[in-house]
């Protein structure tokens, strides 16, 4: 009796431990997501329920969705090499001095919110910006000569330089972690810090790069200032989209329905995610 007093105690004293995750969770994310699944199916008059808010979304915004798709998914790829690339030297590089200097300078853009981003880039990248003058002031280019990188390369570049030190962070870590031994056999027989680094290191951080990118597909599809500050016109990514069906139109039904097209994008790397989860969690 007593033991299943203390067992039933201590089901309410964790419910209750975990009560206010479970509430922000809630309020945050699941209330937001019902309510724009439902009103993405709302009809105009109350009560009626509709798919004209889809059909409207793909026919409108199918080159957008696209884009997006391409974007993230090129800047996720790119993230992934400039990670992968960071870390293994940070963990194989035998320079002292450039391991110390990489470790300081790599992890800066960590602490630049996307807004800043957007407002550096668009100084940066711009047809006169300081990428353009400083190599015109090399003598490589004419002023004639130079580009505006202010459209889809710039959204690219920009992503790329603001989640590559996130996930460069998790795949460091997780290299300096591993067991040096096989690292040092492989060294002794003759083998190239590129190979030791692609056929030993890389498979055995695997699940910490896909974790780290999944992470920053997510944030990537959730961004509003870069794009609408760096590419001025379209195709444009669904974040701007969603942005003027609501401030132009007041078109909620729309918006939502691009938004849950965003989910239902985020939702396929969340499985791969929750499956790498379960995976690691099933090992012995």
């Amino acid at each position: 009796m007593q033991l299943s007093r203390l067992l039933r105690d201590d089901r309410i004293g964790s419910f209750l431990l975990v009560a206010p995750a479970l509430a922000m969770v809630g309020l945050l994310f699941v209330y937001p997501l019902g309510f724009s699944l439902v009103t993405s199916f709302e009809g105009e008059t109350p009560g009626s329920w509709t798919t004209a808010n889809f059909v409207k979304a793909v026919d409108f915004y199918s080159n957008d969705i696209m884009f997006t798709v391409v974007i993230v998914g090129l800047s996720t790829v790119l993230i992934a090499a400039l990670s992968i690339a960071i870390g293994g030297y940070l963990t194989l590089g035998e320079n002292p001095a450039a391991v110390a200097i990489l470790k300081w300078l790599y992890r800066w853009p960590l602490f630049i919110p996307f807004v800043v981003a957007g407002q550096l880039m668009r100084t940066f990248l711009a047809k006169n910006g300081l990428m353009n003058n400083m190599i015109v002031g090399t003598g490589l280019l004419d002023p004639m000569q130079t580009t505006s990188f202010l459209d889809w390369r710039g959204i690219v570049i920009t992503f790329v330089w603001k989640q590559t030190p996130f996930v460069a962070l998790l795949v460091a870590g997780a290299m300096a972690s591993l067991d040096r031994s096989t690292i040092e056999a492989a060294r002794n027989l003759g083998a190239s810090r590129l190979r030791i680094l692609l056929e030993i290191v890389v498979p055995q951080v695997r699940p910490t790069i896909v974790v780290g990118l999944i992470l920053s597909f997510v944030v990537m599809m959730s961004v509003l200032s870069v794009p609408i500050m760096i590419n001025a016109q379209t195709p444009t990514m669904l974040t701007v989209d969603m942005a003027f069906r609501i401030n132009a139109y007041g078109d909620y039904g729309v918006a939502n329905a691009l938004g849950f097209i965003s989910y239902l994008m985020t939702g396929v790397v969340a499985w791969i995610y929750l499956r790498q989860g379960v995976r690691q969690g099933e090992a012995p």
